[in-house]
């Protein structure tokens, strides 16, 4: 199908994430403060969104702890620069199994699932204007761990989100993922239109060539928003591919470390390089305020 370009992009931050980065950079945020700080600074370079994970400060080991995530709610919010605050609720769901003669052997360091009210804390205390949601099981590229989001969990979870009045931003790894998304929005789980974050080049979902991205982004509902975003190298070229698609953008150290080969990276400085690809090609970005009204968002501050 022909390309539609959009014209009024916004950039999403993914800030930190909750991969083992923390000790490949010196500039993936610990702690809190380094986390806002970093968000802000992001925000500043003309990321409207900022997509925040938490992490043990001193380990800088991935955490769910709702007071790490108030901390950042509060510090972004009291901060004297507007951002669109976007956290996950991706995290609780982690199983790592035994070996492939004991598979059920499941006390192994990195499994770590929740109930659906403990996934969702963190998210009914803070109140952030977006949180993901991620919309299936998969494989990650680890032999024996699986980021599992039963039906059962994302029904549950999805109708938290409705409930609260937190747009859930769909993230869909796979083809699979965005057709059960629709399925949510057609139970009346999710409200439409809906947040579509197309996931490219995680192992092992979708692959990031171009014929599966335009696949993705060519089922994704003409009333939906969707963006984008590669891993690594591909970072930047996704930026360009999504815009060019009608989609909007992610960039961050969460989905890559590098600003040019063997120049680690700041988040505020993926930002400037996204915003200097998207102006380049004649699009214009937005800023928070608008991203609320497009999204019918409402910031609030938390309870």
């Amino acid at each position: 199908m022909p390309l539609q370009m959009n014209r009024e992009v916004f950039i999403t931050c993914a800030v930190t994430g909750s991969g083992a980065t923390q000790d490949r950079s010196p500039h993936v945020p610990r702690s809190p403060k380094q986390i806002a700080d970093s968000a802000v600074a992001a925000a500043k370079a003309g990321a409207a969104v900022v997509h925040c994970h938490v992490r043990d400060p001193e380990t800088g080991a991935p955490s769910r702890d709702p007071k790490m995530f108030r901390e950042v709610t509060d510090r972004i919010r009291e901060a004297d620069t507007d951002v669109v605050l976007n956290l996950t609720a991706g995290m609780g769901g982690d199983i790592v199994f035994g070996d492939v003669e004991n598979p059920m052997d499941l006390n192994k360091a990195g499994t770590d699932m929740a109930g659906a009210t403990e996934r969702m804390a963190h998210i009914t205390e803070c109140l952030p204007e977006i949180c993901t949601l991620d919309c299936g099981t998969m494989n990650f590229a680890e032999a024996d761990y699986v980021m599992t989001n039963t039906p059962g969990m994302l029904v549950a979870m999805g109708q938290m989100m409705t409930d609260l009045g937190v747009k859930p931003e769909i993230e869909a790894f796979d083809t699979g993922h965005l057709w059960y998304a629709k399925h949510l929005v057609e139970q009346g789980v999710l409200d439409s239109p809906a947040l579509v974050q197309l996931c490219m080049g995680v192992k092992w979902g979708a692959p990031d060539d171009l014929n599966t991205f335009m696949a993705m982004a060519n089922n994704v509902p003409d009333d939906w928003t969707f963006s984008a975003f590669g891993l690594g190298r591909n970072q930047m070229a996704y930026v360009a591919a999504s815009v060019l698609a009608g989609g909007h953008v992610r960039v961050g150290l969460e989905d890559n470390l590098w600003l040019d080969k063997g120049v680690l990276a700041e988040n505020h400085e993926l930002v400037t390089r996204a915003r200097g690809i998207i102006e380049g090609m004649g699009a214009s970005l937005i800023g928070p305020a608008q991203v609320r009204e497009k999204l019918g968002l409402q910031k609030r501050m938390p309870r």
